[in-house]
C-alpha cells in the first residue's frame, strides 16, 4: 500500500472513530450507558486502527490490535502511558457491558469512557497531521 492510500485509510478510520464517539454521546444523553460504552470503545478501536493504517500490518482480533499498539506506541511513549491504561480499562468495560448480563454501569464510568475516547481521537488527529 502506498503512502497516499494508507493516509486515506487512516483518515477514513479516524472519521469512523469520530462518528462512534458522537453516537456514544447521543446514547449517553439517553441514559443508554451500556451502548454508550460500546460506542466509546469502538471510537478508541478505530482511532488505534487509524494509526496502524500507516503501517503494513493488520490484525483479525481486537486483543492483537490493542497489544500491538501498547507495545509499539504506548511503551515507546509515542502516545502517553496514561492513555494506554485508559484504553485497557475501556476494553474491559466494553467486554463487561456487552457480555455480562448482570453487569451494571453507571453514569460516571460511562462519561469516563467517552472522555477517554475523545482524548484518544484528539491525540490521533495530532499524530496523523504530522
Amino acid at each position: 500500500m502506498d503512502n497516499r492510500v494508507s493516509k486515506e485509510l487512516a483518515n477514513h478510520r479516524l472519521e469512523q472513530a469520530k462518528e462512534e464517539l458522537e453516537a456514544g454521546y447521543l446514547l449517553y444523553e439517553k441514559n443508554y450507558f451500556k451502548s454508550a460504552n460500546n460506542r466509546a470503545y469502538y471510537s478508541i478501536f478505530h482511532s488505534i486502527k487509524a494509526v496502524l493504517a500507516l503501517e503494513p500490518i493488520d490484525f483479525k482480533k481486537h486483543k492483537s490490535v490493542l497489544a500491538y499498539f501498547n507495545k509499539n506506541y504506548i511503551n515507546k511513549e509515542i502516545f502517553p502511558k496514561n492513555i494506554g491504561r485508559k484504553i485497557m480499562n475501556a476494553s474491559t468495560l466494553r467486554d463487561d457491558s456487552d457480555y455480562d448480563d448482570e453487569f451494571v454501569v453507571d453514569d460516571n464510568k460511562t462519561k469516563e469512557q467517552l472522555e477517554t475516547a475523545r482524548e484518544l481521537v484528539t491525540l490521533v488527529e495530532k499524530y496523523l497531521s504530522v
